[in-house]
């Protein structure tokens, strides 16, 4: 009977002797978490193909390193679904690990993997199912299929549970949240439930203990009790008011005394008119009906607006101002402006709405006169100041009177 022993200095050690030593070491798997996506298989729907993501794993005491996500060709798919089962395959002989399909047979069952502890080791990463007539692997054909590498506590699905494990390897199984472990036969469940029904030799009663019960605990009892019929005289009664609320009644307004003769009225409020430091809740335009408009004599003025909803009154007086000082516009800015005609939006709640209404655009005017232009507290155009737009057309008319000045006066020397 030959006899060996290794590795030791200066002896060489062939690969069936390393490999012989080293799955004593690790198992062969996957090197990664179970929920990682280390040499997941996948697809995308773009053809008769799958791709295998980067990964690194152990075939018997071997290793195989992807630094990128390979692509694999899926047989043409045939008149009865197959299912093709993607692995790694180790060749001795070959000295290589590589990617591979197993095409399934059409109708059956996937084919199952080759591990033998010489020759060729397989290791599946999953099955893609192939279904009749399809000319794409879609995403949700692909069956997770990953053996993890690691220590002998693993972990696995109900469908990836070690191929050939030993008596008492432990593992938690992610299809059923539990712990279980290879008894030889099968895997039992490390720590199983406990219910009454499941225990032996249980007894059939239980004789009470001395002990006692709070009132709290107690059910169906009364809520009140009445008591018998019994006297107390008053001054054996305990924590009785020195004084008694009347009871609902009523007086006449002639039968009070001392009634004040006028009334100040309370704290409120008038819904019919605004005063100074009161807000408006339509501050947007869109929800007020477009005929709203003042009548009547009197003294009227312009106001604003604030964001908050503030009435301002608009003043011009040299007396509200300062730092005044000059303000070009271009007069091809206020003349690139266009006249727009538009259909107002309705009011809220409301179909009735303003047709063919005569304007300008605010984002339009933006674009080349945005001094005229108001924003929302977000920034956002919002509305225009049409009261400043005869200011910004000053500089359009004092041009235009000048170059009138200019033409009459030209005219004028040429009739000479």
């Amino acid at each position: 009977m030959a006899k060996s022993s290794y590795p030791f200095d200066g002896q060489a050690a062939t690969e069936s002797q390393y490999s012989r030593l080293f799955r004593e070491f690790q198992d062969s798997g996957v090197v990664g978490s179970a929920e990682s996506t280390d040499l997941k298989v996948f697809a995308d729907g773009s053809g008769m193909k799958v791709f295998v993501q980067p990964g690194f794993a152990i075939l018997r005491g071997h290793a195989f390193f992807s630094t990128g996500i390979e692509p694999l060709d899926i047989a043409a798919a045939d008149s009865s679904e197959r299912r093709d089962r993607v692995v790694l395959r180790l060749d001795p002989t070959a000295n290589s690990i590589a990617l591979t399909v197993l095409e399934g047979v059409a109708g059956g069952e996937a084919i199952d993997v080759t591990q033998t502890d010489t020759g060729i080791y397989e290791l599946s990463l999953g099955l893609v199912r192939v279904s009749p007539g399809v000319t794409n692997v879609a995403a949700d054909a692909i069956i997770e299929g990953r053996r993890y590498s690691g220590s002998r506590v693993g972990t696995w699905t109900t469908n990836t549970r070690p191929a050939t494990p030993r008596v008492s390897q432990l593992g938690l199984n992610r299809t059923t949240k539990a712990w279980e472990y290879w008894d030889g036969a099968a895997w039992a469940d490390l720590a199983p439930t406990v219910t009454w029904s499941n225990i032996s030799g249980r007894p059939t009663a239980f004789a009470p203990a001395a002990h006692s019960h709070g009132w709290s605990d107690l059910t169906d009892k009364p809520t009140t009790f009445p008591p018998s019929s019994h006297t107390h005289d008053w001054g054996a009664v305990s924590g009785k008011p020195t004084t008694f609320p009347p009871v609902t009644h009523s007086h006449s307004w002639s039968s009070i005394t001392g009634r004040p003769s006028t009334f100040a009225p309370s704290s409120h409020s008038h819904g019919s008119y605004l005063e100074a430091g009161d807000t408006i809740s339509w501050a947007n335009g869109t929800k007020r009906v477009h005929n709203d408009s003042v009548s009547g004599s009197g003294t009227y003025y312009a106001v604003w607006v604030q964001g908050d909803g503030t009435f301002a009154r608009n003043t011009s007086s040299l007396r509200f101002k300062q730092n005044v000082r000059d303000h070009g516009i271009a007069p091809k800015a206020v003349l690139a402006l266009r006249p727009r005609i538009y259909d107002r939006r309705p009011k809220e709640g409301s179909d009735d709405y303003q047709r063919n209404e005569f304007g300008l655009i605010a984002e339009e005017v933006a674009e080349h006169l945005p001094e005229i232009v108001t924003r929302d507290e977000n920034g956002i155009v919002d509305a225009l100041r049409y009261d400043l737009l005869g200011v910004a057309l000053l500089p359009v008319v004092q041009n235009q009177a000048k170059r009138i000045e200019r033409l009459e006066a030209l005219v004028e020397e040429l009739r000479q």
